[in-house]
Formats: C-alpha cells, sequence, structure tokens
C-alpha cells in the first residue's frame, strides 16, 4: 500500500523534466502547484510564531508578551542575511536552470549555504557583545529588558542553523521543489508548538522556553532541508563547488539579494518604529503591536507565497527568453493576492477582539489591539500588487528598484508616516501608521510596474525580430 505522502508529493523529475514543466506548463495552474505549498508552509510558520505568543501570554506577563515583539528584530537580521544569500544565488540558480547550466547552478547553492553559516556565526557573536543594545533597538522597556535579553540571547546560539535553514528553503523554492521545503518548514513548525508549552511549563524555562524551543526546531528543520537536497539532486551540494566570490559573482549575488536584505532589514526597522513610536503609550501598547504583527502576517504570507510561486517561473523564462509568460505570471499573481487576503481581512476585522484577546487576555491590549487590526485589515489586500512588484523586479535583477519598493513599506514611507501621525494625533496615529504607509505604497507600486512591464514588452519584441 502507498504511503499517503506518495499519495500526495509531486512525481519526482530530472533536472530536464523540470525545467520543461517550468517553462511549458500553464502558468496559472504551475503558479498555484508551487505558491500552495509555500503558502501553507507560511501559514503553518504563522502558526507557531502565534502559538509562541499565546504561551508566552499564558506566563501572565505583559512585559514577557512584549519582548517577544521586541526579538522580532534581532530575527529579522538573522534573516536578512539568509534571505539576502538566498535570493542572491537563487535567482542566478534559476536562470542557470532555465539556460541548461547545472554547474553554474551548483556554485550559486554551494557558495552561498557556506557564505551564510560564516556570517551567521559572526552575527552571533556581536549580539551577544551588544545584547543590551540589540534589546533596546528592539524597542524594549526597562521592564521588558529581563525578558528581552534572555529570550534573544537564546536565539542567537541558533542564528548559523535558522539562517542556513532558510536560506536552503528558499533555494528549493527557486528548483521548483515547493513541495519538499514546505514538509521541512512544516516539520519545524510542528515540532516547535510541541516543545513550547514543554519547555515553557513542563521544564520550567519560561521564556527562554520559547527561545530554546525554537532554537531546536530551526536545527532539525536545517538537517531536513541538508538531506532533502541531497535527495532530489537538482544541484549537487559539496564543498567542491564552494567558491571565495569574485567581483563577477558578488556583483550578481547582490543584483538578486539587496532587495531581500534591505526588505528584510528594514522589517526590523519597521517593527522598531512601531515599538518606539507606542513606547510612550505604555507596554501594553507595545505587546498589542506584536500580536497585531503576528495576526496580520498570516495575510502577508499569502502574498509572499504567491511572490515565491512567482519567482522560480520568472527565473527559469528569463534564462530560456520565454517573457510572455514572465507577464501572464505577474498578472495571475497579483489577481491571487488580493483575493486571497481580501478574504483574509474579512475574519481579522470581524473577529479582532476575540484574536487579539487569544494572545493576550489584558484589557488595555485588547483595546489598542482591536482597532490596530481593523484599520490594517481594510489595506492588507493592496499590498500584494506591490509584493508582486517587488517579485518581478528582484528575480529579473532590477536591484535598485526592488530595493527602493521593498523599503517603502518597511521604512522610506513608514519612517515619516510614524514621525509625523503619533505627534498629530496620540495613539491612533500609531495605529493608522501601517495603513497609510500601505496605500502610500501600493501608489509607488503602479508605475514601477508598468515600466518593467514595458521593459519586457521591448525585449520579447527584439527576441522575435
Amino acid at each position: 500500500m502507498k504511503s499517503f505522502l506518495s499519495l500526495i508529493a509531486p512525481r519526482e523529475q530530472t533536472p530536464e523534466e523540470k525545467r520543461c514543466e517550468m517553462l511549458e506548463r500553464p502558468v496559472g495552474p504551475l503558479i498555484l502547484s508551487l505558491a500552495a505549498p509555500a503558502i501553507f508552509a507560511n501559514v503553518v510558520t504563522t502558526v507557531y510564531n502565534l502559538a509562541d505568543t499565546f504561551f508566552v501570554g499564558q506566563m501572565g506577563s505583559t512585559s514577557a508578551s512584549a519582548a517577544v515583539g521586541v526579538a522580532f528584530v534581532t530575527s529579522t537580521i538573522i534573516q536578512s542575511v539568509a534571505f539576502y544569500l538566498a535570493q542572491g544565488t537563487g535567482i542566478r540558480m534559476s536562470h542557470c536552470l532555465g539556460a541548461g547550466d547545472r554547474e553554474e547552478a551548483a556554485v550559486y547553492v554551494n557558495t552561498g549555504i557556506a557564505g551564510a553559516f560564516v556570517i551567521e556565526v559572526i552575527i552571533a557573536l556581536l549580539g551577544h557583545v551588544f545584547l543590551d543594545q540589540l534589546c533596546y533597538l528592539g524597542g524594549s522597556t526597562a521592564t521588558i529588558l529581563p525578558y528581552a535579553r534572555t529570550y534573544i540571547g537564546v536565539l542567537l546560539v541558533g542564528a548559523p542553523f535558522i539562517g542556513c535553514g532558510f536560506l536552503m528553503n528558499m533555494q528549493l523554492r527557486f528548483q521548483g521543489e515547493a513541495f519538499y521545503s514546505m514538509l521541512c518548514m512544516v516539520a519545524g513548525a510542528v515540532l516547535n508548538t510541541i516543545l513550547t508549552p514543554l519547555f515553557i511549563f513542563g521544564l520550567g524555562l519560561g521564556i527562554a522556553g520559547s527561545a530554546l524551543a525554537t532554537v531546536v526546531s530551526e536545527g532539525v528543520s536545517f538537517v531536513l532541508l541538508l538531506v532533502e537536497m541531497r535527495r532530489i539532486g537538482i544541484t549537487p551540494l559539496g564543498m567542491r563547488y564552494v567558491r571565495i566570490p569574485d567581483v563577477t559573482m558578488l556583483r550578481t549575488i547582490n543584483n538578486g539579494g539587496v532587495p531581500s536584505f534591505v526588505r528584510q532589514l528594514m522589517l526590523g526597522v519597521s517593527t522598531s518604529l512601531l515599538n518606539n513610536a507606542a513606547a510612550p503609550f505604555g507596554d501594553a501598547a507595545i505587546a498589542g503591536i506584536a500580536v497585531v504583527q503576528r495576526i496580520t502576517s498570516v495575510g502577508n504570507f499569502f502574498q509572499i507565497g504567491v511572490g515565491q510561486g512567482l519567482q522560480p517561473i520568472v527565473g527559469y523564462n528569463l534564462g530560456a527568453r520565454r517573457y510572455d509568460r514572465i507577464r501572464k505570471g505577474y498578472f495571475y499573481a497579483v489577481r491571487a493576492s488580493f483575493f486571497s487576503v481580501a478574504a483574509i481581512g474579512v475574519i481579522t476585522f470581524v473577529f479582532a477582539p476575540q484574536l487579539i484577546a487569544l494572545f493576550r487576555d489584558d484589557p488595555a491590549v485588547v483595546a489598542f489591539g482591536v482597532v490596530t487590526l481593523r484599520l490594517q485589515s481594510f489595506t492588507m489586500p493592496f499590498t500584494g500588487l506591490a509584493m508582486a512588484t517587488n517579485f518581478l523586479l528582484q528575480t529579473s535583477g532590477k536591484m535598485w528598484r526592488a530595493t527602493f519598493l521593498g523599503a517603502c513599506r518597511l521604512g522610506l514611507v513608514l519612517a515619516p508616516v510614524v514621525l509625523v501621525l503619533p505627534p498629530l494625533f496620540g495613539m491612533l496615529g500609531v495605529q493608522i501608521a501601517q495603513p497609510v504607509t500601505d496605500v502610500l505604497t501600493t501608489l509607488i507600486a503602479l508605475p514601477l510596474a508598468r515600466g518593467l512591464l514595458n521593459e519586457l514588452h521591448a525585449a520579447e519584441m527584439r527576441a522575435t525580430t
């Protein structure tokens, strides 16, 4: 009898069969087949993040709940390096696979893994040296600091495995193997959800137990991803493929990686900006921001999942000069992002009080969080256009435009909004800061999308003449 996994898993393909699928299969079903595992993995990851917030909330300390939000900045620093190298090497890898060059694809994959491990070790060492400064950077107050130091200190120990796990997961997706990357992520997420209450309450480790559960679970995901990449074999693994990057390789990695690095780093900046803007209104406001960010991340991850489904299609088809498929894929991704997140927005708006109270049943946190969540529920669907445009720009090698657009929602636009609105409107200014930023970023994305689509059309005309 066949196993359940064999029934739901896609048929294993040779590298040439995978290339043929990416270049010939209709883009709508192809995006869905690549996006669905990514969305599912992202949602499961969000659920375990929410579970983390929930179990920490059961400790009965608003300061401990706020510390999880403060630690988000450290997490984004760890992830920003991984995303930089994953996108930089993964985009080039997909171009090479589209052109039929597996050897060069393997060089970029293995160099990215080795580079991520070394850099994350350095981040872990520096993070412990400047631990208090890292906490305050995330928006910590004096009452939150003891919890934040503990949580972040443990999290930094696992930085090399967390970073490399994120990188390999994205590289698998760029190869068109979203299903297997999903399995590895889900395994880690489920394990984390089991270990978090066990470590916090069963072993009496408190907030340190929450961070330790994350480190252990991410370590398991790292091992599973390494095994899976070796098994699938679209790009072989081995130290013989690792290179010290020369100028050409660095430029190539930068073109694909800088937008993700800036976008991920700015995610930490946005959290820091919002936490610091909320600080004058007390720990309850910071805790409310943390809970809302975790809830709205479900919608964000739908958009990211669709974008991740689009990216390998763009990469393969750029390598094969199939510009018509890129254009069709982009418009499909925009529509899919909008309607899926609009449905989520209806749910978060209607059930905002229950959702906030589920994670921190503190009247002050609920009062702040309900207004914030309902305002963001209106604007979340429109950010899908900016997200899809950003992924298209990045995978097409338009580094500066992708970097600019990615930084808008999380910093370039948010920073002045946060500086202006709270002094004018008080607490409401903090609550409307992200929705206002979302609307402005969408308006900025429109001309950038139009410009790139015109460039792709011109390239298609040149290729056919």
